[in-house]
């Protein structure tokens, strides 16, 4: 089989094709790490390769293929990728930062373990911006992660070298984490399927900088990998006192399911949007006109919600600012704009951190009210396309300036109140780079937009665009 097409094809069709010994895990392998030697070094992607223990776990995954009677893993054979602010034992965390630049974990994360339970074959560590802190990918470690779709762009964050590995074939999965759009985010600016599960559905540990917002899930190019991903990764874990009891659900085989008479509000204005770009506007309308096609009772709403940014950035910053607080006399090491951050919040009150709290229990009212009457609200996932490469943030617009989290309030109101929420491919700016569109749940219906999100693929397929760089 050639090379080109290993590196394209699903987990789950590498999956089966593995275990029916049509191809073989090292061959699967050797296609994919020739692949990210080869673009790797204009991508920046990965930070960590780790091709020996690799081709090791695979010839050990070949041989188990011989076996009589064996019992072969949901993922047996199949490569993946982890964030590196995922631990991951023996092989290098950095978390991004310079003042963790020899760090080597002793576990692994729940999520890490599991994947490898499941038969999988970790590649490496994909890039992140120091502690997830932005919403694009560079550091003063490892420098920029650019998209595959645009070099001059950025692929997103925190999770932007996963995004960019998935898009480019480098990998069909990836393990990314998400404390405020950070799955969600690079999944749009990359044109891949982004979940952020239900809290608690994927434990986590150790805990992060913004525990009670982080959740930890899968990057992919399809849904159905998505979902393999989450049956082999979800339930719960000792060690993460949040982790959710199993709910003992098939993802994989709830995706056939159709929604006709669901109830889908949309909206590209929660009532606290500073601006949304056009055209992502348009892409995202046409998008959300599909779900109607497939049976759906679609809805346009104008939730007029108040902004829960403060609640948010206070809790996250806080995180951080404590985590850091102990490293200040290495300065150096520390991004400038994070480090502006941490010294502006080390100097609040401690009472503005419970405030907060306050506020974001408070909060949940509004969407818990669209959600009693709604199954599913559909949003841009971002309010303009990718960025430049380098920029923290960006400062415009549509030629409009806006405030420094203005181009993703669609994201991190999800982190606050913890629904599952998944960025789909939705289209393309004339300038061929990727849309997505927000698919958010009720409360631990992970399934809901698990199955939403596969009967829109099935309807508008995406799995074929390949970016630029990968042809």
């Amino acid at each position: 089989m050639p090379r080109d097409e290993l590196c394209w094809m699903p987990a789950t069709e590498l999956a089966s094709l593995i275990r029916r010994r049509k191809v073989s895990p090292v061959e699967v392998l050797d296609a994919i790490l020739a692949r990210i030697d080869a673009l790797n070094p204009r991508l920046n992607a990965y930070v960590l390769v780790t091709a020996e223990s690799a081709r090791k776990e695979a010839r050990a995954a070949e041989r188990a293929l011989t076996r009589r009677g064996v019992r072969l893993g949901p993922l047996h054979g199949v490569p993946f990728s982890v964030k590196d602010l995922v631990v991951t034992k023996g092989a290098r965390t950095t978390f991004g930062t310079p003042l963790y630049r020899d760090n080597v974990p002793t576990e692994d994360a729940p999520i890490v373990t599991r994947l490898r339970a499941a038969g999988g074959i970790m590649l490496g560590k994909t890039n992140t911006p120091a502690f997830g802190w932005i919403g694009a990918t560079h550091n003063l470690l490892f420098g920029v992660t650019r998209n595959p779709w645009h070099l001059d762009r950025t692929p997103g964050g925190s999770s932007g070298g996963a995004s960019a590995a998935v898009a480019a074939g480098l990998g069909p999965l990836a393990v990314g984490t998400d404390g405020g759009g950070s799955i969600r985010i690079p999944a749009s600016c990359a044109g891949i399927v982004g979940f952020k599960a239900s809290f608690g559905r994927i434990p986590l540990h150790p805990a992060s900088a913004a525990w009670s917002l982080s959740h930890a899930g899968p990057m992919t190019r399809t849904v159905a990998d998505a979902a393999l991903m989450l049956n082999a990764c979800a339930g719960p874990d000792e060690r993460d006192p949040n982790s959710l009891p199993a709910d003992r659900a098939d993802y994989t085989k709830a995706l056939k399911g159709d929604l006709q008479g669901l109830r889908v509000a949309y909206t590209d204005d929660l009532g606290f949007a500073e601006v949304v770009d056009p055209e992502v506007a348009a892409v995202c309308a046409r998008a959300a006109r599909a779900f109607r096609e497939l049976g759906a009772r679609v809805e346009e709403v104008k939730p007029r919600w108040p902004a829960p940014t403060d609640a948010w950035s206070q809790i996250f910053h806080g995180g951080i600012a404590t985590l850091l607080a102990p490293s200040l006399d290495r300065r150096d090491q520390i991004d400038a704009g994070l480090l502006r951050i941490v010294d502006e919040t080390l100097k609040n009150p401690p009472t503005r951190y419970v405030q907060a709290w306050f506020d974001r229990l408070a909060w949940w009212q509004y969407p818990r009210a669209l959600f009693a009457k709604y199954d599913l609200l559909l949003t841009p996932t971002i309010a303009r396309p990718p960025f430049a490469v380098g920029l923290d943030h960006p400062t415009e617009i549509a030629g409009r300036p806006v405030s420094m989290w203005a181009w993703m309030p669609f994201t991190y109101p999800f982190n606050l109140t913890g629904q599952p929420a998944a960025s789909v491919p939705a289209g393309f700016t004339k300038d061929g780079l990727p849309v997505g569109l927000q698919v958010v749940g009720r409360r631990f219906q992970d399934l809901s937009v698990l199955r939403a999100c596969a009967a829109f693929e099935r309807a508008r397929p995406w799995a074929t665009y390949h970016p630029p760089i990968a042809r």
